[in-house]
């Protein structure tokens, strides 16, 4: 990879990473419902009018965008509103893949091999380390819940990726968004209520506003896009195991800007489920790197 595709990719990971101290301070101004719809409303207009539709079914661009918006971002916002730390949401929600993996044993009738069972115990080894250090300064009971949820509904919203086949991934990630939308004002209509919801509006200021859009450009266009652009000239061998550093830039972020703690215990178990992850993405690769599929994930 030439050095500048390698910053690419690394700006990319430190936008998905520092992604989650914008969160925190985005649900400063907003309730995480409302946040949530902004965010996916402004990630699908107006590039609705520019952007072609993909070659994807509409059944499946529907569920996409309920499982990636409700699921994943409706409950990670609603975990990380007093309920989890930025830095240890970033690590936690990674669980994804093991996830990913399960469903895809029991409804694709994939095969799970001992790489991957070895992954699995180190993860859950480190999420043992986390419930162990319950508090609600850091991490409760329902936070680690709400997080592990997300972590399961983007797995399930990784299935409908790979059902796909060949796709525009960012025209995929445009369209979709526009799903996520009525739901997730329904939700934000019935949960925070509509003077909740006006309030926060009228309230908002330039730093909210920018977390939104932060959200929308940076995270959906720019990182999906660049990512996905990045997976087109290179193997994914080469690309992926760069989002191993996702919860590391999460973790560093949260701990210089929010003055997030990293005591013993954390850092133990972000190595434990980051050795789990790193097992499960880099075994096949050096073991049999002629044979190592592409990561559709």
């Amino acid at each position: 990879m030439p050095l500048n595709h390698l910053l690419l990719a690394l700006a990319v990971v430190f936008v998905w990473g520092t992604n989650f101290v914008v969160i925190r301070w985005g649900l400063n101004g907003l309730p995480p419902f409302l946040f949530a719809t902004l965010r996916f409303a402004f990630s699908a207009l107006p590039w609705l009018l520019f952007i072609p539709r993909p070659t994807a079914p509409w059944r499946k661009l529907a569920a996409f965008g309920v499982l990636l918006g409700v699921g994943q971002f409706g409950l990670l916002f609603l975990a990380m509103q007093g309920n989890i730390s930025p830095g240890l949401a970033s690590l936690v929600v990674q669980t994804q893949v093991f996830f990913t993996i399960g469903l895809s044993l029991v409804l694709l009738k994939e095969r799970v091999r001992g790489f991957q069972v070895l992954g699995l115990l180190l993860a859950l080894a480190g999420l043992a380390v986390i419930a162990l250090h319950l508090n609600a300064a850091v991490v409760t009971l329902l936070g680690l819940a709400l997080v592990l949820s997300a972590a399961f509904f983007w797995a399930c919203a990784n299935l409908v990726v790979k059902s796909l086949g060949p796709v525009n991934m960012l025209h995929f990630m445009v369209w979709s968004s526009a799903f996520a939308v009525p739901p997730l004002l329904l939700i934000s209509l019935f949960t925070e209520g509509a003077p909740a919801i006006s309030a926060a509006l009228r309230h908002a200021g330039p730093g909210v506003w920018a977390s939104v859009l932060w959200q929308a450009l940076g995270n959906t266009l720019f990182g999906y896009g660049v990512w996905n652009w990045l997976l087109a000239r290179h193997p994914a061998a080469t690309v992926a195991p760069l989002a191993l550093l996702v919860p590391v830039f999460g973790m560093g972020a949260s701990a210089l800007s929010l003055g997030e703690a990293l005591p013993a215990w954390k850092l133990g178990a972000g190595a434990l489920v980051l050795g789990g992850l790193a097992v499960i993405v880099l075994w096949p690769r050096l073991t049999h790197p002629r044979r190592a599929a592409p990561d559709p994930l």
